[in-house]
């Protein structure tokens, strides 16, 4: 196990050029290769939200921005997949102490998608919930042990996550996409599944880190509000991709030259004025990103849960970073010829995944800076926040 989080992000950079190299085989799979999962796995990396009494690290957030830039440089689908599920245990941490036991007692940690959508319906029965439904988005779902899905209860119309083993989860085969391909994403669906009381809780109260397992652990980690942390796990895999993009593009440009002349690329000053540029916007969106792991921290060490208008501000944040990134991938990618929509050029791909995950609906900058600008003329969110 690592040291501390800089041996964990360099355990993970010594693998990087074998994720890069198989990421045209990962989207071919429509899944992460299992031997990367394994070999990702085998850093330990899955245990940086597990609490510490169950042999988890609780590594600061600023490490977790760290790994999301790098794995996504490499391979931006199965960057997607770890850092969402390395943020599933996070929310297996706010669960009750019973079921915490139960799993990370069993397992240092848990390979989980997390619906967190309310297409479900439990309905009580004797000390639990009998649960079915029909979920899409299941990242992770390809090497998962545990599944976690959301449903309203008949009886309370409370919206609460059930974790139940994969066992009971049957698996759809939905993941046909032209971005992101290689996370496996497919639909869930559970019929008529028993879960014990102690394996379910309360999606609000997770929400705001305020869940009966943050209590039990009592450290800053697990009363960070949950949305942050997820924007992150979703936002940032897209930077480092960007980045990706950003440096192929600098290397066609060195042996690119363009129709018509015998001047290469990389010495046209529009070239040069475009490659600044796009560092430019991606240094600004990491530090976007770096700003909203700073504050979701910070918040961590409140006694008091974080307001509505920091949890807006966190997603504009995040959805402009995102928005950066997309940006920027689109600008190198018009500017790369028609070569660079060759199925063997890796730009092609990138173009296609930071488009997808620009198209998450956490990052839509229209939705959610109309909730920014509601707070600030005195007026209540329109949306759930």
């Amino acid at each position: 196990m690592p040291a501390d989080a800089g041996a964990l992000v360099g355990a993970l950079r010594a693998l990087t050029p074998e994720i890069a190299a198989t990421a045209a085989e990962t989207e071919r799979q429509r899944k992460p290769l299992d031997s990367n999962m394994a070999a990702i796995a085998a850093t330990g990396v899955y245990r940086f939200f597990v609490p510490r009494r169950f042999g988890g690290f609780e590594y600061p957030l600023d490490a977790f921005v760290d790994i999301g830039l790098l794995l996504g440089e490499a391979c931006t689908s199965t960057a997607w997949v770890t850092t969402f599920c390395m943020e599933h245990n996070w929310m297996l941490a706010q669960f009750p102490q019973q079921a915490q036991e139960e799993i990370f007692g069993a397992n240092p940690y848990v390979i989980a998608p997390g619906a967190i959508s309310p297409n479900g319906r439990a309905r009580v029965r004797d000390d639990g919930y009998v649960l079915s439904g029909r979920w899409q988005w299941g990242t992770g779902v390809m090497h998962a042990d545990w599944a976690m899905l959301s449903g309203t209860v008949e009886e309370t119309r409370e919206l609460k996550l059930f974790i139940l083993p994969m066992s009971d989860v049957e698996i759809i085969d939905t993941w046909h996409v032209d971005g992101m391909a290689g996370t496996g994403s497919n639909d869930m669906q559970v019929h008529e599944a028993f879960v014990p009381g102690h394996r379910s809780q309360s999606i609000t109260a997770m929400s705001m880190g305020r869940g009966p397992g943050a209590a039990w652990h009592g450290t800053p980690m697990y009363r960070m509000p949950m949305m942050p942390i997820l924007y992150l796990a979703a936002g940032v895999p897209a930077i480092g991709a960007a980045r990706c993009a950003l440096r192929r593009f600098a290397e066609r440009a060195t042996t690119r030259t363009m129709f018509g002349s015998t001047t290469r690329q990389a010495d046209r000053a529009d070239a040069q004025i475009r490659i600044g540029n796009a560092r430019g916007r991606l240094d600004t969106a990491e530090l976007m990103a770096r700003q909203v792991a700073t504050e979701c921290s910070r918040w961590g060490n409140e006694q008091t849960t974080c307001p509505v208008d920091e949890r807006v501000r966190h997603r504009v944040l995040m959805a402009q970073a995102v928005r950066l990134a997309r940006d920027v991938v689109r600008d190198l990618f018009e500017a790369s010829g028609a070569n660079a929509h060759l199925l063997g050029e890796p730009l092609q791909r990138i173009h296609r995944d930071v488009h997808t995950i620009a198209s998450h609906a956490v990052f839509d900058c229209d939705v959610i800076a109309e909730q920014y600008g509601r707070l600030a003329l005195g007026l209540s969110p329109s949306i759930p926040v």
